[in-house]
């Protein structure tokens, strides 16, 4: 058995812990006062819930800010009293009051954002472009991973690739295949072969690669290549867990065909295995018809291979 303590979730916590204690010190929040001001943490955060005005009566506040009843009480009671919020009764109901900032409250929170502007800015400055990039990608996973709905980006976008995001193709199908299907390390051997080819015989007339972005970060990824004059080849489509729910995998498929379709291609095919049921899913919704099966033992598994076409039609005149 395991020493207490020694289990990888003990060890998790200690590592969260640890961060938490880090970001804490970075932020100043065991400070009097919060960005250089007389207010504690909860006063400033209940200004800030104040001034985006969603929250305005005490039970939105304790919902927005999770903090119990009676803190919540003695925070706004200390605000009122420094003349910063002021209470009304409520017009929908008169049991319940309406909080909102005074004109001192309002120049207290726009002096506030400011000089948490201003420490963020010092942070980020000793960073390159692509530190900075990385650590705002890491804090919007952590925050969805943490169930932070609000935390849902608006900036999830398919782009071409750039440097570094074939090598995170190949390592990112190899990890999360054999995480969620069980397949062993020669599938990412495969992988990797069918992007090096693509990257070695590069045809930009009709074949391309896509990359699906979130955060900053790689999180899926698409290919066409050429088969023949009239058949295009869709390949490696994946969509990291992360991402998924967003219709990352859709707009990667979309965006698949109506290049085919630009680039005067009859036919689009793909291989694929029966296990991966949420990209047949797509596959199906896009037109794509099964057209053979055959089994197969493959990456350490037994497995259904299946066949796929979707027919674009004739070619357009003056295509390619």
């Amino acid at each position: 058995m395991e020493a207490p303590g020694s289990s990888p979730l003990d060890r998790e916590i200690e590592t969260v812990r640890g961060f938490n204690r880090f970001y804490t010190r970075v932020l100043g929040a065991l400070n009097e006062g919060i960005h250089a001001s007389a207010l504690p943490l909860p006063q400033a955060r209940v200004l800030y819930e104040l001034a985006q005005g969603t929250a305005t009566t005490a039970g939105m506040l304790a919902r927005e800010t999770a903090m119990d009843a009676g803190h919540l009480s003695r925070t706004v009671a200390a605000l009122e009293a420094a003349g910063l919020v002021s209470r009304t009764p409520s017009r929908e109901d008169a049991r319940s009051m309406s909080l909102a900032l005074t004109e001192e409250g309002r120049a207290m929170f726009d002096r506030l954002q400011a000089a948490a502007s201003d420490e963020v800015r010092h942070l980020l400055r000793p960073l390159t472009e692509g530190e900075r990039r990385d650590l705002v990608a890491a804090m919007s996973r952590v925050r969805r991973l943490l169930g932070d709905g609000a935390s849902q980006p608006a900036d999830a976008i398919i782009r071409d690739p750039r440097p570094g995001d074939l090598g995170r193709v190949v390592a990112g199908q190899g990890r999360l295949y054999a995480e969620e299907y069980g397949l062993d390390w020669t599938f990412e051997a495969l992988v990797a072969e069918i992007v090096a080819g693509f990257a070695r015989n590069f045809d930009p007339t009709g074949e391309r690669c896509w990359i699906a972005e979130l955060d900053g970060t790689a999180v899926g990824s698409i290919f066409l290549v050429r088969q023949s004059a009239e058949v295009a080849k869709l390949r490696l489509l994946y969509v990291e867990r992360n991402a998924r729910g967003l219709g990352l995998g859709q707009r990667l498929v979309e965006a698949c065909i109506g290049f085919a379709r630009q680039s005067g291609y009859r036919t689009v095919t793909l291989w694929t295995n029966d296990i991966l049921v949420s990209a047949r899913r797509i596959y199906v919704a896009a037109g794509f018809r099964l057209v053979g099966e055959e089994r197969h033992h493959s990456f350490g598994r037994d497995l259904v291979g299946q066949n796929w076409e979707l027919d674009l039609g004739p070619q357009e005149t003056g295509a390619r």
